[in-house]
């Protein structure tokens, strides 16, 4: 199985200026647990801000969600990878970084997201 056939396609970004309450509410809006980052211009690095991003900001900093941009605290470079890769690839990549999401990336383009609930969920379905 390919990272196209379980990838999301339709990500949901956010500025990295904007501030932690900005992304809060997209994330609420659209009921996500994160955000990609969008590039500064085409050549530009893509980041991922998660809740547990902000919980760490908020908690330990007594960060000030008004103060504090989504630039300051987004895990950048996020890890991308290819929507013609192997699921199982992908799936080690994820374990070996630590990671739960990945970007799916065609010319640092951005086309998708995948996320270990994705790759978890279809290896679920394969054994029903």
């Amino acid at each position: 199985m390919l990272v196209k056939d379980i990838m999301m396609r339709d990500v949901v970004t956010v500025s990295p200026f904007a501030t932690l309450r900005n992304a809060l509410s997209l994330m609420k809006q659209h009921n996500l647990k994160c955000l990609v980052v969008e590039q500064q211009d085409p050549h530009d690095a893509w980041g991922l801000i998660t809740y547990t991003n902000v919980l760490k900001t908020i908690v330990a900093e007594n960060g000030d969600i008004d103060l504090i941009n989504v630039y300051d605290i987004c895990a950048k470079p996020a890890i991308g990878v290819g929507e013609s890769l192997d699921v199982r690839h992908v799936a080690k990549l994820m374990t070996d970084s630590v990671v739960k999401r990945a970007l799916v990336l065609d010319d640092n383009r951005l086309v998708g997201l995948v996320t270990m609930d994705d790759i978890v969920g279809t290896v679920l379905d394969l054994i029903e």
